[in-house]
């Protein structure tokens, strides 16, 4: 059995960036051998990352990546805020939003292989050891167009191309691609504030079309006016509903006037080339993961209690 020096102990903490107390246990139970030694680590790592997975994991980072005329938007989650501004953390969501560049589904973005020769979820579940919080990639989009730009945005960035709030705006035109990119761009940062539910009217998921109808049909009877004006009640909210929901027809936030249309058109006539707007993406950090509520009181009583 080799002896358990302190040399031998740095040796395997910088390989494994485990901790020293954690890199000693593993030493003294693999008899010293420093290969296997590690390999107990990575299990013992994996097991923590099993462990803690049931902890619910809803902060993190959107992140961003351009390559050419594709786009690729990804989030990853994070128990807390603090981990999202872990340098290791932030380098592993940059492979993984460049990889997104590559592939077409969440399902293929898990198990594409990252440059440390182990797929994506299993990248996370090393870093879950590593670093002692569950975290996990959640989802992705990827837009391309032949000709013309995709362009992102992230609103507040807490490192570049990483924040909260992450978008993407593809266009599609034969003109001037740098200025395709300042009007992609300045689309993007107005569907980061106004957060549209589809590109157009036709694109709007009917059962969110029917339930808003029904909601103002309900609202519109109570006030005990006859069906019929009801019904053209609805009608003039509906219109209103599409307004404010749908991005083409929302009102440009940067002027306050024209229509996300009208500033396209514009722009459109300006270089002397067509524009359509093909798609958008927007993720907004949690959205849809229900937050535990903590309650440090109760925690602390706890603990007092069984100690």
């Amino acid at each position: 059995m080799a002896q358990i020096t302190a040399a031998l102990v740095k040796e395997l903490r910088e390989k494994t960036s485990a901790g020293m107390m954690d890199c000693k246990k593993a030493l003294n139970e693999t008899g010293g051998d420093l290969n296997a030694a590690a390999d107990w680590l990575r299990t013992k790592g994996i097991a923590k990352a099993d462990k803690k997975a049931s902890r619910i994991a809803a902060e993190g980072l959107v992140a961003v990546a351009i390559s050419g005329s594709t786009g690729a938007l990804v989030e990853v989650n994070s128990e807390t805020d603090f981990v999202a501004r872990n340098d290791g953390f932030q380098a592993a969501v940059s492979e993984v939003a460049q990889l997104g560049l590559t592939v077409n589904s969440d399902k293929e973005l898990a198990s594409a292989v990252t440059a440390s020769g182990v797929n994506v979820t299993e990248m996370f579940k090393k870093l879950v050891g590593k670093i002692g919080e569950n975290m996990s990639f959640r989802r992705m989009t990827r837009l391309s167009v032949s000709q013309g730009v995709v362009a992102g945005y992230i609103h507040n960035a807490v490192t570049d191309g990483m924040g909260k709030i992450g978008v993407l705006v593809a266009l599609e035109s034969s003109g001037d691609n740098e200025k395709l990119e300042v009007l992609a761009k300045k689309i993007a940062m107005h569907v980061a504030a106004t957060n549209p539910l589809a590109l157009s009217e036709n694109d709007l998921d009917s059962s969110v079309v029917d339930k808003e109808r029904a909601m103002l049909k309900a609202e519109a009877l109570e006030s005990g006016k006859p069906e019929a004006i009801v019904d053209k009640m609805v009608d003039g909210r509906m219109k209103k509903f599409f307004k404010e929901s749908v991005l083409l027809t929302q009102t440009f936030v940067m002027d306050g006037e024209r229509s996300v249309s009208k500033v396209i058109e514009d722009e459109a006539e300006n270089i002397n080339s067509d524009i359509k707007m093909v798609a958008f993406s927007r993720m907004s950090l949690g959205e849809g993961i229900e937050k535990k509520e903590e309650n440090f009181a109760a925690e602390v009583a706890a603990a007092v209690a069984s100690s």
